[in-house]
């Protein structure tokens, strides 16, 4: 069993890093320095749209050490004046699945279920937004460590643009993720729970119904409560899922050049190629998610891991939903 968090243990990934950029002070004092490199992308043995793996290379760049938390947000509200989606009226919402105001929140069902039907579980709820994560009678209360949740692609740019800062590309936030290791199953190794030990915020118990908490957090859990990777990055794997700017396509376009030369920090499919590939559905523009979150279990939705993946309609606003920013060089 191999139990893998520092760096002087790892398997390295890259396989040329240019370790002659001098980064400087990082932008932001909860940022951290990703080296640039060559890591193998996507998975061959998981779900059919972590594939195929290949290799990709990717520059240096800061990102967060954290999800942005509920008292980030909260800074960056208070600032500019800014109102989510959750908290507009649906004709001012793009791909609004609802005709009131609100968001989609995670309700346990309190018997077994179908797991195919995930209306079993996911509830629209009126009132629900950041302010209220589990609806109009919820607070922020003691969640201000929390990563925010409730907020839509749009909202996660809006606070990007604020801070200076971007949204990662599917690429570099599942290099971020590994931490330096190439083709490990976690962002810390190849097993789940290490010594018995859990080392994220996922689903324990059978899913939806029975949570047995082994983790000790029945929702989010505070940022940094479990240890880092190996580039000193927390909860890049559950917890929340995280946005990304790519748009999604069902299968990695593994680019490869003359004499097996790779993509340097490949970016998703343009908005128009988006739309071509789901030209029977051209307003369901999706962004991918990465991480998984605290309602993913090895049975139901293995992906709390750096290869997985899922779209997301830029407008959805969930429960388990928030995200993280970079800034490049």
């Amino acid at each position: 069993m191999r139990q893998i968090l520092t760096p002087p243990t790892m398997r390295a990934a890259s396989r040329r890093t240019d370790h002659s950029i001098d980064p400087g002070s990082p932008p932001s004092p909860h940022m951290a320095w990703i080296p640039g490199g060559l890591f193998r992308m996507g998975s061959n043995t998981a779900y059919a749209d972590e594939g195929p793996e290949h290799l990709v290379e990717i520059s240096g760049f800061w990102m967060d050490r954290f999800p942005v938390t509920n008292a980030s947000f909260a800074a960056f509200v208070n600032a500019t004046g800014h109102v989510t989606c959750a908290e507009l009226a649906p004709p001012q919402k793009d791909d609004a699945p609802c005709a009131q105001r609100g968001s989609l929140v995670f309700v346990q069902p309190d018997r077994p279920v179908s797991s195919r039907d995930a209306r079993q579980w996911w509830h629209f709820v009126p009132g629900a937004d950041w302010r209220h994560p589990t609806g109009p009678d919820s607070s922020l209360e003691g969640l201000m460590q929390h990563p925010v949740v409730h907020v839509s692609y749009a909202d996660a740019l809006a606070y990007a643009a604020w801070k200076g800062m971007q949204l990662p590309t599917e690429a570099e936030w599942e290099y971020a993720a590994r931490g330096g290791l190439d083709g490990a199953t976690y962002a810390w190794g190849d097993v789940l729970m290490p010594e018995g030990k859990p080392m994220a915020n996922y689903w324990q118990g059978r899913f939806p119904h029975e949570n047995t908490t082994i983790d000790g957090w029945d929702r989010t859990s505070p940022v940094g409560t479990y240890p880092s990777n190996g580039y000193g990055l927390y909860d890049m794997i559950g917890n929340v899922w995280e946005w990304t700017s790519d748009w999604y396509r069902p299968r990695h376009m593994a680019r490869q050049g003359p004499l097996g030369t790779h993509p340097v920090d490949p970016r998703g499919p343009t908005a128009a190629e988006n739309l071509e590939v789901r030209s029977s559905l051209p307003r369901l523009r999706r962004k991918v998610l990465k991480g998984g979150s605290h309602l993913c279990d090895v049975n139901h939705s293995h992906r709390y891991r750096p290869a997985a993946r899922m779209p997301a309609m830029t407008s959805l606003a969930t429960s388990d939903i928030g995200f993280r920013c970079v800034v490049r060089p």
